[in-house]
């Protein structure tokens, strides 16, 4: 086995966490020396703060373009691994150049509360949403402290290929492009890899691994589970308004592919000038090859398309939520649900709305089903507002019922099945139970989160018990808390058994597939 060692250090402040520059601080003089792992490619050295070990930007592989991940290189003597690493090329409006890296992007990061202890802890690896496009694992939201340090696991993050250079389909172009259409997926099955092969090191059990993500995230957990590479690699899952339908097929991405070297007229027999095309520009000509192939994708469309993993029957048998999953995953248990109303734009800053102009809108998308619309809701919530009746999630929900429903039909492992009713307060209520509200509540992150949770008490006891569910499926597989939770059964097509996440959690029984069925045939 290999060695490991650590002497403690204190100075992984909040502060430090969110960039704000700390002065006058110094450390204790018996903590001056940080914790150190040594893994099977070199040492490195983390910090240590109320007892939680924290390791940031540990490469887990490394890659050349659109080729699949391969072992990251070994170094000699110790790395500082204390800051996270960069992220994977992106546009987007919030994400600075100078934090992105094509080639250091394949970094992991881990938090535990324990080092060389003798303990094997259950291992999450959260997996960051922003569809298979944008985003990173450096959000202060998705901090593992909380998880690692209430919840004895050991908590592991990672960043990984996105958008055209994760998904680019060159397959027919040569054999050594046979798997470029889903080097982004290849990359976490290599994370999953290097938790096999590192975790112990750090106070993990490589088999005790729970998968978790949320948004595009919760579609990369629902990838992994069609993909034969990650099969044993795994053992629980945890989506989390992740259910989009990804309708990319290999026909399409390889119709995208051919477009693209059209575009950039280069010989079949020679892409090498892709390898050094500018981020950028490779960006624009993958535009106009998607848009004379399979179209450009609107955000909040109820699919997935574009550059995104794609079945060929090697790395992924089928894609997810259509509406299982492969075989491969067939003994995972699995707990999934939504928010309430996600994505949808609310209508809670309309104080004065009316029922007769709630139901006057609801025409316009249900004409004759809209007295039918009424009373499947009244009956799924009776308390409901004209607001409540504009603002229901249309994209997430349906299909995970449906995805839960096929799911539980496997009888090897348990469905468990949740909605998050509460409503956030802050912005004065009007965002409603949005999309991403369960992130910092399932990893007990108030303080991080503070800005879509607020720190209401309400607030803290909903994070304390549903991150100790979250907890609980990672040590065992089985959700449930006692004292703080009803009892919550698993989930099948006849009970429909969902926990409502609220103020008063309560466990609810198919309460709203009359509704959603109805919204699925209308949308």
């Amino acid at each position: 086995m290999t060695q490991k060692k650590y002497t403690p250090i204190g100075w992984l402040t909040l502060a430090a966490l969110l960039g704000i520059a700390v002065a006058g601080c110094s450390l204790p003089p018996e903590q001056h020396q940080p914790p150190l792992v040594t893994t099977t490619y070199g040492t490195s050295s983390g910090h240590i703060e109320d007892g939680v070990f924290s390791f940031k930007g540990i490469p887990y592989a490394q890659a050349e373009r659109f080729m699949p991940p391969r072992k990251p290189d070994s170094w000699q003597g110790i790395r500082q691994h204390t800051e996270f690493g960069p992220v994977a090329m992106q546009i987007n409006d919030w994400t600075p150049g100078s934090a992105m890296d094509e080639k250091r992007l394949f970094t992991a990061n881990v938090w535990t509360s324990g080092l060389d202890d003798g303990k094997k802890r259950p291992v999450i690896l959260w997996l960051h949403g922003g569809g298979f496009s944008v985003g990173s694992s450096n959000d202060p939201v998705t901090d593992g402290h909380r998880m690692a340090e209430t919840g004895d696991i050991v908590f592991v993050s990672v960043n990984h290929r996105l958008n055209i250079l994760g998904f680019l389909d060159l397959s027919d172009f040569g054999d050594q492009y046979a798997h470029s259409a889903n080097v982004g997926m290849l990359d976490i099955v290599a994370a999953l890899e290097w938790i096999k092969d590192n975790i112990e090191a750090f106070g993990g059990d490589p088999d005790n691994v729970t998968v978790v993500g949320e948004s595009g995230g919760g579609g990369k957990v629902g990838t992994l589970m069609s993909m034969p590479a990650a099969e044993g690699l795994f053992h629980k899952a945890i989506i989390q308004s992740g259910t989009l339908v990804n309708v990319m097929t290999q026909e399409k991405s390889r119709a995208v592919g051919r477009a693209l070297v059209a575009e950039l007229e280069l010989s079949g027999d020679d892409l090498g000038p892709l390898q050094t095309l500018p981020y950028k520009e490779l960006v624009a000509v993958g535009n106009k090859a998607l848009e004379k192939t399979v179209g450009l994708r609107v955000p909040g469309t109820r699919t997935m398309f574009g550059f995104g993993p794609v079945p060929d029957g090697v790395n992924l048998l089928q894609q997810p939520f259509s509406p299982g999953f492969a075989d491969t995953s067939e003994s995972v248990p699995l707990l999934i649900g939504t928010t309430l109303n996600e994505l949808v734009r609310t209508a809670y800053d309309e104080r004065d709305l009316t029922l007769e102009e709630a139901k006057a809108r609801l025409a316009d998308t249900y004409g004759d089903d809209t007295d039918a619309y009424l009373a499947h809701y009244a009956d799924a919530y009776p308390d409901y507002t004209p607001q409540d009746l504009l603002s229901i999630d249309t994209l997430f929900r349906p299909t995970t019922i449906e995805t839960a429903d096929t799911r539980s039909e496997k009888r090897d492992a348990p469905v468990y099945s949740y909605l998050l009713t509460w409503k956030s307060p802050v912005d004065g209520g009007t965002r409603g139970s949005f999309h991403g509200l369960d992130i910092p509540l399932a990893f007990n992150n108030i303080e991080l989160g503070q800005h879509w949770t607020g720190t209401s008490e309400e607030a803290r006891r909903l994070a304390d018990v549903m991150s100790q569910a979250w907890i609980n499926f990672a040590h065992t597989g089985d959700p449930n808390v006692a004292g703080q939770l009803p009892e919550w059964p698993p989930y099948s097509r006849e009970n429909g058994a969902t926990m409502i996440f609220d103020a008063t959690p309560e466990v609810v029984n198919n309460h709203d597939r009359a509704l959603m069925e109805l919204i699925d045939d209308s949308h």
